[in-house]
């Protein structure tokens, strides 16, 4: 089979055999930790095209990045929502950095952390030149919270453009994910900014990973 594909669980875009195998190259590559940064100043400017990751915390940011990446232990993963407090930036073969960001919307930090690290994402997600796209992940069991629709909100303000990437499919139903799906379609259809794909992964599964490789590796630097 030669033509695009499309998977109607992983994603609605068409995707060459050579975009999967582009996808493929691209994220076996060598992937190092470069930075973990607190605040602007500590963000460092290689001038790569950079992907950043948010999302609510325990998404499952963390070991979407893993699976992607096709390691375990790359991006920390923990069970104890709010524990990233910093934006950890990675190196994928000199072509991409993908940026784990915060968890955001999780009740138990204090309102002074919460938001010190509200202002530093907007600060970031407002400035920073290198940001090609951002992955606004979304629990599929859940759908969107009202903490996903304000980031949306201040994406679509700061002309940054997003993409909804539902995780954890594995653990909802047929009927449950193509309801969710279908929900987040539609909330996005007239947002100015959002991707109008919608990912739908599972990291412990593999689902929707080589399509998402293959999404990111257009927006990576060329080899």
């Amino acid at each position: 089979m030669t033509g695009p594909t499309t998977d109607p669980i992983a994603g609605d875009e068409e995707l060459t055999p050579a975009e999967l195998e582009a996808g493929r190259l691209l994220f076996a590559q060598e992937c190092r930790f470069i930075a973990g940064a607190v605040g602007l100043d500590h963000m460092p400017s290689g001038g790569l095209p950079e992907v950043a990751f948010a999302g609510r915390s325990n998404v499952g940011k963390s070991s979407l990045v893993n699976a992607l990446t096709n390691r375990k232990t790359l991006a920390r993963t923990s069970n104890t929502p709010g524990r990233t407090q910093q934006i950890n930036l990675f190196d994928l073969g000199g072509r991409l950095v993908l940026a784990d960001l915060p968890g955001y919307g999780y009740a138990k930090v204090s309102k002074a952390q919460s938001a010190a690290w509200s202002r530093f994402i907007t600060d970031y997600l407002r400035g920073r030149p290198e940001l090609k796209r951002c992955l606004v992940l979304v629990d599929s069991r859940h759908g969107l919270k009202p903490t996903d629709i304000q980031v949306m909100d201040l994406l679509d303000e700061s002309a940054v453009n997003y993409q909804v990437v539902l995780t954890k499919a594995d653990k909802q139903t047929g009927k449950g994910l193509a309801a969710v799906k279908g929900s987040v379609a539609e909330a996005i259809a007239k947002r100015v900014a959002a991707h109008p794909d919608i990912a739908v992964t599972s990291a412990d599964k593999g689902t929707g990973i080589p399509e998402l490789r293959a999404v990111l590796a257009r927006l990576a630097q060329p080899a």
